[in-house]
């Protein structure tokens, strides 16, 4: 049976979760279709996407269109969640993307077209809500062209716009629209549409086929999800025009896209590219060792179905591989890699009842091996929970699923934006055994230099081997790369390189007749406890500049609207690089801090009449010039003070 994985995606509320339900319905998955408003949708699994009728976390369900198995990922639409957009987005074959009828484009339409674009994904517009008023598919379809800068060749035609009667039906592939649009972008076509020889509707199929396959052609359907007019035709073109998922033989090769619980415990939903996994089989994942799969279930029309194995192109949930999302198996192709991109602000999480504050934790750490994009960061000496984020809506997600899953109420608060420590030069520091009140049996001595941007932070032993015991060793690092998550300013140190320039240790030892003695021999912990009193001291030497995320900024507007823009971008400090003009709109590209993208956000309704639409993502870091640089308090005991740190960190 021939397979298409296929997402549903969209700018919030212009109905891609009904559409779904529809689409389950026509093909007799389910008697009646769900409702978002009702919060009855099969694909809307949480409690706050129930209540709220938004779609948060991807949801993969199938239906059957004759001998294709179409595996329907249902995306979120929110602009909090365009990551996990594009994450989804990696493993699909094709997408429909979903336009209402009545707001037509939309901000976080443009957003996710781009993402489309970059990744390269194939892709059908939905015209949706002909049945509402005010809708008109000849304006969307305009903007589509002027918005989108797409080719689109409309398929359907709506007739009765406005009201529950409307009907559509499909346009010929034959009909003169239809081949003057295709001309367009295919040679032979035009080529005999021009010369006045006939064009028989297989001919523009065909040429449609490549078109779409390389992104030149978009086709256009309208409808209604809700009444259900338009979406037999949706159905045709799906099978008809979009390219069919791959089914390659070869090596084992797979992405994992998103994780789950259910009651029987942590999932990892994987799209095979090529090869089979089978139950028992033991793969590494992400370079870690072999572990073996417990469990498959494949996304069939039937629902999730418990399988032997999974063969390329199918998407399977499987149990056994501690595999997280944006992780491989195998050697995927190149364009389904996805990088995360860091999260620009921070608060802190603390339970309602602080009796609660372990279950917390726990709660955490399982969202965070969920998804990426929760980056968490405990904090045992202060009993704090600190957590990165990509927008305001991902608090009351978080807060949802720990009330939801672990009966834990949480509340927010101190959110700021999230920067980070770079090394400014180089510095070294030593500590030795009983010297200047070392109360640890471990001498070290650590010299700290500056990285490039995106180096991390690297540890090098920096000594002979066999001169200090591995374990003393790792310790050592392990108490390093603690220190260094709160900087001479309290925010993460990164895009260094930390040495060890030399050591000490006093054997393992006993008195006489006796067995070991930790009093007279050195332990890790002596190493691990030492360590960030050494590396502290080094990177004042060093010095460190504080690092503000920078985000990249497209904003589309009409030309009238540009003057304000620009000054209100020049006053919160972008760096314009590029301006350029399309369908009557202007296209303003560049960069500008993360702390200062709320303020354009609030800014351009009323500056361009709700017109502009703006996208931005992270781009890099860089220094705080022109002001004093923001501190984070520091939590926990401070290794600068050296009195401080060994009274609260004893031996």
């Amino acid at each position: 049976m021939a397979l298409l994985n296929l997402g549903i995606v969209a700018h919030v509320d212009a109905g891609k979760t009904s559409l779904t339900e529809r689409l389950l319905h026509e093909t007799g998955a389910v008697g009646e279709p769900g409702s978002v408003d009702a919060g009855t949708t099969r694909t809307d699994s949480m409690e706050l996407e129930r209540r709220r009728g938004i779609t948060i976390r991807a949801a993969v369900t199938s239906i059957a269109l004759g001998d294709l198995t179409v595996n329907l990922v249902d995306t979120p639409g929110h602009p909090d969640f365009i990551a996990e957009v594009e994450r989804s987005l990696s493993v699909l074959d094709a997408a429909v993307l979903v336009v209402s009828g009545v707001e037509g484009v939309q901000p976080q339409t443009v957003a996710i077209w781009r993402a489309l674009r970059r990744i390269g994904i194939p892709t059908v517009i939905f015209v949706n809500k002909v049945d509402r008023r005010g809708a008109d598919v000849d304006r969307v379809v305009d903007q589509v062209r002027r918005r989108l800068a797409a080719c689109p060749v409309v398929l359907t035609t709506a007739t009765g716009q406005g009201g529950r009667d409307a009907r559509v039906r499909a346009v010929p592939l034959d009909a003169e629209p239809v081949v003057a649009a295709v001309a367009e972008v295919d040679d032979a076509l035009a080529g005999r549409w021009l010369t006045g020889a006939p064009v028989r509707a297989r001919d523009t199929r065909r040429a449609i086929r490549r078109a779409v396959r390389r992104g030149g052609i978009t086709p256009v359907a309208c409808g209604s999800a809700i009444t259900g007019a338009g979406v037999p035709e949706l159905c045709g073109i799906l099978i008809d025009l979009l390219p069919r998922g791959d089914r390659r033989d070869g090596p084992l090769a797979g992405t994992v896209f998103a994780v789950d619980r259910d009651d029987r415990g942590r999932r990892a939903w994987l799209r095979l590219w090529s090869g089979e996994l089978r139950v028992r089989d033991r793969v590494p994942v992400a370079g870690s060792r072999p572990r073996a799969v417990t469990h498959i279930a494949v996304s069939e029309p039937d629902g999730v179905v418990v399988r032997p194995s999974v063969s390329a192109g199918q998407i399977a949930a499987v149990r056994g591989l501690p595999a997280r999302i944006g992780e491989h198996v195998g050697d995927p192709p190149r364009r389904h890699l996805y990088r995360f991109p860091p999260p620009t602000r921070q608060a802190l999480v603390e339970p309602v009842d602080p009796a609660q504050r372990l279950a917390m934790y726990a709660g955490l750490a399982e969202l965070a091996d969920e998804d990426p994009l929760v980056d968490l960061r405990l904090d045992e000496n202060q009993a704090e929970a600190v957590i990165r984020l990509h927008g305001e809506v991902q608090k009351e997600v978080i807060a949802a699923l720990l009330e939801e899953r672990y009966g834990v109420r949480v509340r927010f608060s101190g959110t700021l934006t999230a920067c980070i420590e770079r090394v400014a030069g180089a510095g070294a520091a030593q500590d030795r055994i009983k010297e200047r009140g070392n109360p640890y049996l471990a001498g070290v001595g650590l010299r700290v230099e500056a990285a490039p941007a995106g180096h991390g932070v690297e540890f090098r032993p920096g000594i002979e081997p066999g001169r200090l015991p591995p374990a003393f060793v790792a310790a050592t690092e392990e108490g390093v790369r603690a220190a260094l998550c709160q900087g001479l300013h309290g925010w993460p140190v990164t895009d260094c390189v930390v040495s060890m320039t030399s050591s000490q240790y006093a054997p393992r030892q006993s008195k006489p007749h006796q067995k070991f003695d930790k009093s007279i021999s050195s332990v890790a912990a002596d190493f691990r406890h030492l360590a960030p009193v050494v590396v502290t001291a080094a990177l004042r030497r060093a010095g460190t500049r504080v690092c503000q995320p920078i985000e990249r900024f497209d904003v589309n507007l009409p030309h009238a609207s540009a003057d304000a823009v620009t000054a209100l971008l020049g006053r919160l400090g972008a760096v314009v690089d590029d301006m350029s003009g399309s369908g009557g709109y202007l296209e303003i590209s560049g960069t500008l801090p993360s702390a200062r993208v709320p303020r354009v956000v609030a800014a351009l309704p009323d500056l361009t009449g709700g017109e502009a639409v703006l996208t931005a993502h992270f781009d890099h870091y860089a220094p705080v010039v022109g002001e004093d640089p923001p501190v984070l308090p520091r939590r926990g005991p401070d290794p600068a003070d050296r009195d401080g740190w060994f009274r609260a960190v004893p031996r």
